[in-house]
């Protein structure tokens, strides 16, 4: 279930600027081998520093799985990115909405893996085109932030005297030069439509969605129940873009899958593999369902195991390491599917 990708947050690149993407969509590092007994008896200091930082390491990056979510968002995605091959206009969208923690910026970023590595694929002598382009919505954005997000990902100036309209012909003039396919636009719930300000930068979103030849993706908290599917633009957005659910994952096959999964990716030398496996409930119970917080205390507990060298997992050892406030707020509302 696990892709053979990292999230790029993780890994020490910035999403929303083109090297930072590139840096995401590159192949990743080879996990380190997890040695026998007999070869760590022989290691030397230095070797074994290095060993104990490389494992560290494997475990500070967030190991993406590829939930139903994931697999839907990346089916319809690739999907819509056909059908608005050769449309001129009113092209269709998606939207992923769910609560926070429920892994949309990791759906929205897996399609935009899976269209970069397609890209690469059918253009392996075209370096210089840019199939995906990635950004986030500021808190509080105006017009002129929006289009400076675009520039920034581009490496594009945006000087104090250029107006917006002079950012948005050159980010659209790079983006048409470089194919760009997909649009990833983050933190969508950022934009109120309640406000003469939000409804400037909707305005601004759908005018490169028009004038860029690319499938928008946007992903934000619950934005069904937002103002941005409200009103005259609201209606013009439902209209066009599909929307995909993100949620809490119920107890179920599937919950259960994710924890065997990303168990396998442990490289601890003690841990008995099927530990967590059986702590599967207790698991859900604690992180009330959420994507996140499992992944985070499965890769606190594996770095609190290196560090205090038991090399292994416990109960007692997942209840040390600290959590949300949202996942332990969750925790005390009944679980669904429980």
């Amino acid at each position: 279930m696990t892709t053979p990708h990292v999230l790029p947050s993780e890994s020490g690149g910035h999403l929303s600027t083109r090297p930072g993407w590139r840096e995401f969509a590159q192949e990743p590092p080879i996990p380190p081998a997890l040695l026998t007994e007999h070869e760590y008896a022989v290691l030397n200091d230095a070797d074994l520093a290095r060993d104990t930082e490389d494992r560290l390491d494997h475990h500070t990056r967030l190991q993406v799985v590829a939930t139903s979510t994931v697999r839907h968002t990346v089916t319809t995605g690739r999907r819509l990115i056909l059908l608005n091959r050769h449309a001129v206009s009113a092209r269709r969208g998606l939207i992923v909405s769910g609560p926070a923690g429920t892994g949309k910026t990791i759906a929205i970023t897996q399609l935009g893996l899976a269209h970069e590595i397609q890209d690469r694929d059918r253009h392996p002598n075209s370096p210089d085109r840019i199939p995906v382009l990635y950004i986030t919505v500021p808190p509080a954005a105006t017009a002129r932030m929006i289009a400076a997000e675009f520039a920034r990902f581009l490496g594009l100036p945006t000087p104090g005297r250029f107006n917006i309209t002079d950012i948005i012909e050159a980010v659209v003039g790079v983006c048409t030069k470089g194919r760009t396919g997909l649009v990833l636009v983050d933190e969508i719930h950022n934009i109120s439509l309640t406000s003469r300000t939000g409804a400037e930068v909707a305005d601004t979103l759908k005018y490169f969605s028009e004038r860029i030849p690319a499938t928008f993706v946007y992903a934000g908290i619950d934005v069904e129940h937002s103002t941005l599917l409200s009103g005259t633009r609201g209606a013009q957005i439902a209209g066009r873009f599909t929307l995909i659910p993100s949620h809490f994952f119920p107890y179920n096959a599937e919950w259960k899958a994710l924890v065997r999964t990303l168990e396998q990716t442990l490289l601890l030398r003690r841990h008995t593999p099927g530990t967590l496996a059986r702590l599967d409930r207790f698991l859900h119970d604690r992180t009330g369902g959420m994507i996140g917080a499992l992944s985070h205390q499965i890769r606190g507990s594996a770095i609190d195991a290196i560090l205090s060298g038991t090399e292994k997992i416990t109960k007692k050892d997942l209840v040390n390491v600290p959590l949300d406030v949202a996942a332990t707020t969750r925790t005390r509302t009944p679980q669904d599917g429980s």
